[in-house]
């Protein structure tokens, strides 16, 4: 049960709009959990365009490793927002252009 050319060309472009987001949030946001957010959502973009060439193609093999993709992303989710909620407590600021760790 695979898609037609026409139907992965909306996998791509659904992908392709939730990258460019993604990517401009990183890019003019900066509050770093909306950073962290629109990284995910990058990810999640990839995992979308992942999962349209495997049902394309008939290859579980893509499925499986979006869900791998997605194991990593909720262990890097939860070490991401634990230095987010140490570095607040310590500067009592998440913004991007304000943390500097390495000044004393």
């Amino acid at each position: 049960m695979g898609l037609t050319e026409q139907q992965l060309y909306l996998y791509l472009a659904v992908s392709a709009a939730m990258f460019t987001i993604g990517t401009i949030g990183v890019l003019i946001r900066r509050n770093a959990i909306i950073v962290f957010l629109c990284i995910e959502l990058m990810l999640n973009a990839v995992n979308l365009s992942l999962v349209g060439f495997s049902r394309y193609w008939n290859d579980p093999a893509g499925v499986m490793l979006v869900f791998f993709v997605m194991c990593v992303a909720a262990a890097e989710a939860v070490v991401g927002l634990s230095i987010l909620i140490a570095i607040f407590r310590n500067r009592q600021n998440v913004r991007v252009t304000e943390v500097n760790l390495f000044k004393w």
